[in-house]
């Protein structure tokens, strides 16, 4: 007969902060991605929510290569016929700079309850200030 082990996950949560000032989007969306799921873990297990959060701030300095800035498009749409909107990479980030950042981590978890679950442990800033002083989050670096 088989028999299911659980794992003894890590039950505390830890809280990083990650300026992103000058950080390329794709570079940081794999890293933070990664944190969420808790690979950076010893007891990694995909089903599990590890419970990490991340803290991202200054997310209307991010950068990106090549010609991305006038050629990536993001689209949205309201679900009536005919409102599909197309708005390039320089526009979004005038407008709403947190979602450029917040659709790229996203699109990397998995898809399903436990990628909203690990979505909602995401917390995007476009200044410098934040209201999680009191959980002592830990200072990462992100080329």
């Amino acid at each position: 007969m088989n028999k299911t082990q659980m794992l003894n996950m890590d039950i505390n949560q830890k809280w990083y902060i990650i300026d992103a000032k000058g950080c390329k989007v794709g570079r940081l969306a794999t890293e933070v991605a990664a944190i969420l799921r808790g690979k950076n873990r010893a007891s990694f297990h995909p089903s599990q929510n590890p419970r990490d959060y991340v803290i991202i701030i200054n997310s209307q300095d991010l950068e990106v290569t090549g010609n991305k800035q006038l050629d990536k498009i993001y689209y949205r749409h309201s679900g009536r016929p005919g409102n599909l909107k197309k708005e390039n990479f320089n526009n979004l980030q005038k407008r709403l700079p947190n979602k450029i950042i917040e659709h790229a981590i996203r699109k990397m978890l998995p898809k399903g309850v436990l990628g909203r679950r690990l979505f909602k442990n995401l917390k995007v800033y476009s200044g410098r200030e934040h209201p999680h002083q009191a959980q002592n989050p830990k200072h990462m670096y992100i080329n």
